[in-house]
């Protein structure tokens, strides 16, 4: 089950996220022009070698070759990604493993076999998605033939986090290749192993159509300066509005996947272990250091007193007595994202209104927090931002309309998970919050469900992605209109305008709007 982007620490602003954006930007290269010969060789200019805007000006310079419009192309750099991520799955395993202690089979599940689904998924049905659409022209314009067609916006810029680093960088690069850009991508400078082989083999199979670049804050605000088609970001609220101030100067479109307190809401009438197991499994996968990872539990105290007796026989299900040993559960990503985490829960414990039902240990030698569950008030630290670590809130409510209004008393979730069986509560959670998912009875799945587009609102981010959506995102639609110059039908409409003309107008090119009724 693969997730978006990273919430991180609340310590350094500055590489909070591994975004690697500071509140402060630094200057940028000297800005320079790219030439292009006639081989479709790119010879960046005026700008120094190896800097970042030499290899933006590298990266235009492809696009603006023509090489990246053929379908066929498109459908090349797809297929050599996909060998990239099978030909090197032991190198990339393994730098997931350094950087988050995830077992190999979760990082196929979540990240490169995701990516693997996507890249098939998207060749066969690129050319569907690319197909011209026709639009109705109205009888005062005939004869004449109107469609859209999808074109590409150029060179695109993608700003990933560390908490699925590598899925997080190239699913958006699968879009933007589809849609026929190139790309320069940043990946975030908290999952070095990663970034590393990243680095290594995406020159290899993707040289000119996407290009690494590495480093922290200073790099990336240098990426900032220069000019892009198109930015998406993946990380915090923080960060986002820097990227989209930084974007804003240039006029340049934006895709931003946030996050937030993703809730869940629990009633009685479900089957409360079954319940428990897909809760603890979104929860506490990758640490729960996941975007989309259920962040506390609503329901009133009898739903929570049976769920509170399945949570534990749950997480002990996966990941054994002993989570700390356990080849399935990872380590928070850094010393300050554990410290964070810690301390929330720390602070916590101490209160009068706290009740622990699970987990409370850690160890920052290793940067290990048990899965933990615990009773806790509204006014709890752990409630007032995105957890993005391993601790799980049950929060009392009097009924399902008292956790409508909590819900919509906050800032807009990524995702809401509701399990309820009562088809007005249902009802209720569809009709009346706002989020960027809805799903019943499970969470984070709805990543995994090609034609559904995955996205924020509000606080959670602008923009989505995923399948034929990461081809809208990165692709403009441009309306082609063709009308023949004989017969010159719009002889009717030129002035002078007479009384026949005024009539033609009247009744057919701009006919009087209809009166409707008051019911």
């Amino acid at each position: 089950m693969s997730t978006e982007e990273s919430r991180a620490d609340d310590v350094d602003e500055t590489a909070a996220d591994g975004a690697g954006v500071g509140p402060e930007t630094v200057e940028s290269a000297t800005a320079g022009r790219t030439v292009v010969d006639p081989a479709g060789v790119d010879t960046p200019a005026a700008r120094p070698p190896g800097s970042v805007g030499s290899l933006v000006a590298a990266a235009r310079a492809v696009f603006d070759s023509g090489v990246t419009r053929p379908v066929a192309w498109r459908r090349d750099r797809l297929k050599a990604m996909n060998r990239m991520l099978l030909e090197h799955r032991g190198d990339f395993t393994a730098a997931l493993a350094a950087d988050l202690g995830k077992h190999p089979s979760e990082s196929w599940l979540t990240e490169l076999g995701f990516l693997a689904s996507e890249i098939t998924h998207t060749i066969k049905h690129l050319d569907q998605w690319l197909a011209p659409r026709r639009a109705d022209v109205p009888l005062a314009l005939q004869p004449a033939k109107a469609h859209t067609i999808l074109e590409p916006l150029g060179v695109v810029l993608v700003i990933a986090p560390w908490n699925y680093p590598i899925q997080l960088v190239l699913a958006p690069v699968i879009g933007a290749l589809a849609a026929g850009n190139t790309v320069v991508a940043k990946p975030s400078e908290m999952a070095p192993a990663c970034a590393a082989a990243l680095a290594r083999w995406i020159p290899v199979y993707l040289g000119g159509a996407v290009t690494v670049v590495e480093g922290g804050v200073p790099e990336t605000s240098a990426l900032l300066e220069e000019r892009f088609d198109h930015i998406f970001y993946t990380g915090n609220g923080r960060v986002g509005s820097i990227v989209m101030a930084a974007a804003a100067r240039q006029l340049t479109p934006v895709t931003l996947e946030l996050g937030g307190k993703s809730p869940v809401y629990i009633d009685d009438t479900v089957d409360m272990k079954a319940a428990a197991a897909r809760i603890a499994w979104g929860k506490f996968m990758n640490a729960g250091q996941t975007c989309v990872a259920p962040d506390y539990v609503l329901g009133t105290a009898s739903a929570l007193f049976n769920l509170a007796a399945e949570l534990p026989q749950a997480i002990r299900a996966m990941y054994g007595g002993a989570p700390s040993r356990s080849g399935a559960y990872g380590h928070m990503v850094s010393d300050a994202a554990f410290g964070r985490v810690a301390a929330m829960l720390d602070h916590d414990l101490r209160q009068d209104g706290t009740r622990m039902v699970t987990g409370g240990r850690s160890d920052p030698a290793t940067r290990y927090i048990e899965p933990t569950v615990l009773h806790v008030e509204a006014g709890a630290v752990l409630m007032e931002e995105e957890i993005f670590g391993p601790v799980l809130p049950l929060v009392t409510v009097e009924s399902a309309a008292d956790a409508v209004r909590f819900v919509n008393a906050r800032d807009k979730p990524l995702s809401l998970y509701v399990f309820s069986e009562d088809r007005g509560v249902r009802k209720a959670f569809t009709e009346q919050t706002s989020s960027g998912a809805l799903n019943f009875g499970v969470p984070a799945a709805h990543l995994s469900v090609p034609g559904l587009p995955f996205g924020g609102v509000g606080g959670s981010g602008m923009g989505a992605y995923h399948g034929q959506h990461s081809v809208e995102t990165f692709s403009h639609r441009k309306a082609v209109l063709d009308k023949p110059l004989a017969p010159d039908t719009l002889g009717l409409i030129y002035p002078p305008f007479g009384a026949l003309k005024r009539q033609v107008i009247k009744r057919f090119v701009a006919p009087a709007g209809r009166r409707f009724g008051k019911n």
